[in-house]
């Protein structure tokens, strides 16, 4: 049976079967959360089966569909589609998501990265010579990338999916023609973001004449992205790559007013998601499984993680319920070694060569023990500098450092034990600024990515290319880090999970993976612990949630410190002993977690 909390988010089901397909979908009755701040949860358990998202109406869509007999697979599609209607901001049709699936024997990775149009080159944020403002590069035609989830959706159901295709869509579509109330989340990223607004589709239908966002508690339908999503469901993603939605998708990224992007019908009907190796790394007592360039996200992770397994104890990890200034001092200057790696050597593989021809050689036990030997008493500031992997030097540049934003998360884990962990994302919220309505003429639609501004906005450093520089069909590093965890003696499913948070997903989700293997925490307490933050320079610690000592101690080694509002969104859901589960979902933001 479901817990307090579980029942509790499902009251007042009413039955809407608008499609005649056989899943009849009962819109839930859930209002949303009052703040998006930080809100204490409490974790939620479950007996075979759980779902966690970032969206309470979202994490139902995936119940119901587990419950009507559909699999992980079956459900990360639902919520998806949801998540793309209630939480626009963060992804949607028009942007990109790594999955990896354990189908109980074997852990597969489905790469559904956005690609760069053929006819772009490195030049693309530059303008006379140097690189263009990082927003006026976001809210442009020229950062769009061609969309690859829902070629992702449409390849992994093929071959695990259970239900029909179509009737994955049905709590969406349903959403979008009934209305749906708007969440404090969204209405606060509407009403904090200027660029938005300068979009005539996105301004017409998210503000009123005055320019004010939509209210909260406001019903919101969505009449065009209603009919793409019943094209998609009947026609599958070709309704989407080809025909009258690629053609405004095209339309609206050539015809930017500022900066027009290159996009073709080419570029969108050739796209095709690519079935890749995950990495599984020895960690102890576990394997964890994460997703391989043009990931950055588990290399540099385990990298960072695989450091810190060699350094002495400074100090208790914890102190007083947070994690104390040794043992940030030492996860800090891991991170700076980590992201000195990151931007050099990762980068989309089908571009770069592996150091060593090999991804490993980033992880490998003495390589790490020679990093961790750099890290001392005092901050190392803006002074790391990578290391040399494998046996062949390359010729790269390091990548200087870029914002990067947004994305949501989604774990799942179903009866059979199968298990997805996917990152989906458009970029930074709300995109590129940029709304198509699929050429429906009809109110509302989706929002394209500016996922292209993950590339290096220079490419080249001191005449040496950077391998992260843009080029036709290649596909931007990202930092989303989907992530299973496997007992390393018996194989068994341990858990799911991961975040949102650009490059800052990578220290949230290592930070997440230590406290649950090594500090007794269960899922809800160790995403409840404050963050702290370096890409390699200055450090952002989590606003109010350190004791001044801390800060104090960190800055006496040399680290420079800001507070700064960390908003992750982690997931995640774990095995328990007995069997159970136990799934926790980030306090920063409104995800639950269901299941029975």
């Amino acid at each position: 049976m479901p817990s307090k909390r579980m029942r509790w988010l499902l009251p007042s089901l009413l039955i809407v079967p608008l499609y005649g397909w056989g899943f009849d979908y009962a819109m839930p009755s859930i209002s949303p959360e009052s703040e998006s701040g930080y809100e204490e949860k409490p974790g939620w358990s479950a007996d075979s089966f759980a779902v966690a998202a970032a969206n309470p109406l979202a994490t139902d869509a995936g119940y119901q569909i587990l419950k009507a007999g559909g699999n992980a697979v079956d459900a990360v599609i639902a919520v998806q589609m949801v998540l793309g209607l209630v939480e626009p901001q963060s992804s949607g049709l028009g942007g990109g998501a790594f999955l990896l699936y354990y189908d109980g024997d074997d852990v597969r990775a489905y790469d559904g990265r956005e690609t760069a149009p053929a006819a772009v080159d490195g030049g693309l944020f530059m303008q006379d010579g140097e690189p263009l403002a990082f927003m006026d590069a976001v809210a442009s035609g020229r950062s769009v990338g061609v969309p690859g989830t829902l070629r992702l959706m449409e390849k992994v159901h093929a071959a695990h999916g259970s239900l029909p295709w179509e009737d994955l869509f049905v709590p969406a579509m349903t959403l979008a023609e009934e209305g749906f109330a708007v969440s404090e989340r969204l209405h606060l990223s509407l009403a904090n973001d200027d660029a938005l607004r300068n979009n005539e589709r996105a301004r017409d239908f998210y503000y009123d004449a005055e320019g004010e966002p939509i209210a909260v508690g406001e019903t919101l339908k969505n009449p065009a992205l209603a009919a793409i999503l019943k094209r998609i469901a009947e026609e599958g993603s070709a309704a989407f790559y080809q025909g009258d939605v690629a053609q405004d998708i095209v339309d609206q990224v050539v015809q930017h007013p500022a900066r027009p992007g290159a996009m073709t019908l080419d570029d969108l009907e050739s796209y095709d998601a690519i079935i890749r190796d995950p990495i599984c790394t020895p960690w102890q007592q576990w394997d964890v499984c994460g997703f391989p360039p043009p990931s950055s996200g588990h290399i540099t992770i385990m990298q960072i993680l695989g450091m810190l397994d060699q350094q002495p104890l400074l100090e208790a990890p914890l102190d007083d319920g947070v994690t104390s200034s040794g043992w940030l001092h030492q996860f800090l200057e891991a991170s700076r070694l980590a992201f000195a790696d990151r931007n050099y050597y990762i980068a989309d593989p089908d571009f770069v060569e592996a150091p060593g021809g090999d991804w490993s050689t980033m992880l490998a036990p003495d390589y790490l023990a020679k990093r961790s030997a750099l890290i001392g008493q005092e901050s190392m500031g803006d002074n790391a500098e990578h290391g040399r992997p494998g046996d062949i030097e390359t010729s790269w540049a390091a990548q200087p450092t870029q914002p990067e934003y947004g994305t949501s998360h989604i774990s799942i884990v179903d009866a059979e034990g199968r298990s997805v962990a996917m990152t989906t994302t458009i970029e930074q919220a709300f995109g590129s600024r940029i709304m198509s309505d699929g050429g429906t003429d009809l109110p509302g639609g989706f929002l394209l990515n500016n996922e292209l501004t993950d590339f290096a906005f220079e490419p080249e450093q001191n005449g040496e290319p950077v391998a992260n520089r843009v080029e036709p069909g290649k596909r931007p590093r990202s930092s989303m880090s989907p992530t299973l965890i496997f007992d390393h003696d018996s194989g068994e499913l341990v858990g799911s999970l991961g975040s949102p948070g650009g490059a800052a997903i990578i220290h949230y989700t290592a930070r997440t993976l230590m406290a649950l293997r090594d500090w007794g925490m269960n899922a809800q307490t160790a995403l409840n612990l404050p963050h702290a933050v370096t890409l390699g320079d200055d450090v952002w610690v989590e606003k109010g949630r350190f004791p001044d000592a801390t800060i104090d101690a960190l800055r006496e080694r040399g680290h420079d410190i800001s507070e700064r509002e960390l908003t992750s969104g982690l997931q995640a859901i774990m095995r328990l002993e007995d069997g159970t589960l136990f799934g926790g979902a980030d306090p920063r933001r409104e995800g639950v977690v269901m299941g029975d």
